[in-house]
């Protein structure tokens, strides 16, 4: 029986977004210490998906969120403002959070998917913009 309407999408350009991340490289963002995975990046939203994974003792400095993020620890743990987020914990962190430094307590690899950019910034000055275009452009020079 067909269905009752008619659900193709209006749009042929639109399909699936696969990462297979068992394929792609790690890219180093802070030697020996830091590796992104970028997994998609939606420039029609700003929204970004990304694997992290740091080791024990990495420190990510202060940063705001300019939106909204979801975090997913795969293995590890990390110390963030008063808690600590262990394997399997998820986090919903709203757009203004702000907070100090993120602390891996141990080799950790987590899930961050993100609703657009965040701001990073020390005593007197922003000290990085990380969102969409930055990370193509990260993936791009790491091809």
């Amino acid at each position: 029986m067909p269905l009752p309407q008619d659900i193709a999408p209006v749009n042929s350009e639109l399909m699936d977004s696969l990462a297979q991340t068992s394929k792609m490289k790690w890219i180093e963002t802070d030697k020996g210490q830091a590796w992104i995975k970028v997994l998609w990046t939606g420039p029609e939203t700003g929204r970004w998906a990304v694997l992290l994974k740091w080791t024990k003792g990495y420190v990510a400095p202060p940063h705001k969120h300019l939106s909204a993020a979801h975090t997913f620890i795969l293995k590890g743990r990390l110390q963030v403002r008063d808690g600590i987020l262990e394997t399997g914990d998820y986090v919903y962190e709203p757009n203004g959070m702000v907070h100090g430094a993120t602390t891996a307590l141990e080799d950790t690899e987590y899930l961050f998917i993100c609703d657009g950019p965040v701001l990073f910034f020390g005593e007197d000055r922003f000290t990085a913009y990380l969102g969409w275009e930055q990370l193509e452009r990260m993936r791009e020079r790491a091809a």
